[in-house]
């Protein structure tokens, strides 16, 4: 199987890693194969299987704004990775989509760090979207809080929300 991924060309340089050591650690754990056109930013990704399919997802992850150790934790097989586009919160206003980064990001980074820590989740906010790693059992849940704020709705409805959540859990 082959899948060409487009990542933005700044973050070339950290999906290679120094001395090519993110790129192995990909590549080795998911056996894969990865050409990169550092020019263009297209990543051409080689392999089978599950393995392929965490491959194309980390090389996503990292064009998303993970460091290479977060986007990593796709390796483990309870794992996975959302894009959540923010244009479609927002329209194609430049402002517009810079208010809902913040709206998701929160005040010194309160609200992303809220979700994080009730849902298991790992976000990152970059350009015009919203990466979202998390478990199955939980991905929904941080998916429905990104959201909601993307949506318009105040911090604290979204802390409710998860609190909600948690509190049915723990019955």
């Amino acid at each position: 199987m082959e899948e060409l991924v487009r990542i933005p060309e700044e973050r070339i340089a950290i999906l290679i890693g120094t001395n090519g050591e993110t790129r192995k650690a990909i590549t080795k754990p998911t056996k894969t194969k990865m050409e990169i056109d550092s020019s263009s930013g297209e990543v051409l990704i080689t392999g089978e299987g599950e393995n392929f399919v965490k491959a194309v997802d980390i090389v996503r992850a990292i064009g998303r704004g993970f460091s290479p150790k977060r986007a990593l934790t796709l390796l483990a097989d309870n794992y996975l990775l959302k894009i959540v586009e923010i244009i479609g919160y927002s329209g194609k206003n430049r402002s517009a989509q810079e208010a809902k980064r913040g709206r998701v990001i929160g005040r010194r980074g309160e609200a992303r760090r809220e979700i994080e820590k009730k849902t298991g989740a790992l976000i990152s906010v970059y350009g015009k979207t919203v990466a979202i790693i998390a478990q199955p059992d939980t991905i929904d849940e941080a998916t429905e809080a990104v959201e909601m704020l993307l949506q318009g709705a105040a911090h604290e409805t979204m802390e409710h929300f998860l609190e909600e959540k948690h509190e049915r859990f723990e019955l």
